[in-house]
């Protein structure tokens, strides 16, 4: 997409079942964004100029997801004054504990905001990068609390019904 305010990236395409959660929310609220595959470890180059390019190509937040030693928001936070947002994935024998704890254990001065494992974590990354360029529209803040108030409704309308069936 021409001019993603966000940008997820995975460290592997067997990544993309997960990340495309970060991009259904994207587009619930009508954020522009890409996904794509970088790697910290295989494609070291490649992201640094990804990375560098940024800011030029208007991106505002980065969602990185990648699993095992779970390098890539790491490596993008270092490389950027831009918000980061790690997912950890659940690819691995340790079903993304590794993921999440290199994901979350970022040396002072360089934060990456974590979420949590798997594909809840990737839909909220979403929906936390909906939230900081909210910050800044009063039009996407309408979009967010109509949406919490989905939430709200929704476990009304299952408490109901679970009253209905005593």
């Amino acid at each position: 997409m021409a001019n993603p305010r966000v940008s997820i990236i995975m460290g592997s395409d067997s990544d993309l079942e997960i990340m495309s959660e970060a991009a259904k929310s994207l587009s619930e609220f009508g954020i522009s964004h890409e996904i794509q595959v970088l790697s910290a470890h295989r494609s070291p180059e490649l992201l640094t100029q990804f990375c560098k390019n940024l800011k030029k190509r208007g991106v505002q937040i980065v969602i990185a997801g990648a699993g095992g030693a779970a390098h890539l928001a790491g490596v993008v936070a270092a490389h950027t004054t831009l918000p980061v947002i790690g997912v950890p994935v659940n690819s691995s024998a340790l079903n993304g504990l590794d993921a999440l704890l290199s994901t979350v254990q970022m040396p002072s001065g360089i934060p990456v905001a974590t979420v949590a494992i798997g594909k809840a974590g990737a839909a909220n990354a979403g929906i936390l990068a909906a939230q900081i360029l909210g910050l800044h529209s009063k039009p996407l803040q309408e979009k967010l609390l109509r949406y919490k108030n989905k939430l709200t409704r929704s476990v009304i309308e299952k408490n109901n019904k679970l009253k209905k069936g005593k």
